[in-house]
């Protein structure tokens, strides 16, 4: 259902607030250089920052100006099962083509607390759930016995895999019957992912690479690796350089460097010191992307 390069999109401020109007020219961007969907209000998007007007804003806004071209898979995970169930049913009625979840951070259910809480949102409405496994950053790995157990459920479409581990996908590919779509969360990933039975990848990069990135998935959609992985291999000094300091301060300071949006994040993500900047701008100059 979802597959190809899927661009974990930032949140643009100004003055503190969201600058609405950079939002829709951040959309307009992507549509015009082939990234094939885009998931607003995700990590990458500072969701943990952001209000419920703002949330639901947002999301609005991007399945507005995308308007149905490329599929839009909206974030709305929390730890609080009742909060998710919100922003789920919000992302169903603005149109858009799924909604990401996270397993239960911070609470760390146990595997049967992890099933009941996607049971729930699948029974809220019909829209497409990919279950979004980070370990990193929630603590809980979903098990692949988990996660086949959640496929069988209707509206549970997929998995945004951020463990890092590339046996992953074969090991929940043996226990899921069902039809079932593997994205990596990693761009680190994002063609070993492929090869494994992925489909694409949630990236960030896609931010200021998104024509990169989506030839790359094309190439891994031909079965061309060979040109995905050249790809790759250029690629990596630029995420390298994105990933030294906590993200999205160095996404989004390589967006400003676009003239995409400032690069303000909302604390407690603060501004990249100077040498990881000029790394930054260095791997960017190197791609032709300045």
């Amino acid at each position: 259902m979802f597959g190809g390069s899927i661009v974990a999109l930032v949140t643009p401020f100004k003055a503190g607030k969201v600058d609405e109007e950079t939002l829709k020219k951040l959309v307009a961007f992507h549509l015009e250089n082939g990234t094939h969907g885009i998931v607003p209000v995700g990590t990458t998007g500072e969701s943990p920052t952001l209000s419920g007007d703002e949330h639901k804003r947002i999301v609005e806004i991007v399945t507005g100006e995308v308007a149905g071209q490329i599929p839009v898979i909206a974030g709305a995970g929390s730890n609080n099962t009742a909060e998710a169930l919100l922003y789920h049913q919000h992302a169903a009625e603005s149109g858009a083509s799924g909604a990401l979840h996270v397993v239960g951070y911070y609470n760390r259910p146990n595997p049967e607390g992890v099933f009941q809480h996607f049971k729930t949102l699948n029974e809220a409405s019909e829209l497409p759930i990919v279950v979004y496994n980070i370990p990193p950053r929630a603590i809980i790995d979903i098990a692949p016995e988990t996660m086949a157990r959640l496929a069988k459920l209707k509206n549970i479409v997929g998995v945004k895999d951020a463990t890092g581990d590339l046996a992953r996908p074969l090991q929940e590919a043996r226990l899921i019957e069902e039809d079932f779509c593997y994205l990596s969360g990693d761009d680190f990933t994002a063609v070993a992912y492929n090869i494994q039975g992925g489909s694409g990848c949630i990236s960030v990069v896609a931010n200021i690479a998104p024509k990169l990135t989506s030839e790359l998935q094309t190439a891994c959609q031909e079965g061309n690796f060979a040109k995905a992985r050249e790809i790759q291999v250029a690629l990596l000094p630029l995420i390298d350089a994105l990933f030294t300091e906590p993200s999205p301060a160095g996404v989004k300071y390589a967006c400003s460097l676009l003239g995409l949006c400032e690069e303000s994040c909302r604390l407690p993500v603060v501004e990249l010191t100077e040498p990881t900047k000029t790394t930054i701008m260095r791997e960017m100059t190197t791609l032709s992307l300045l």
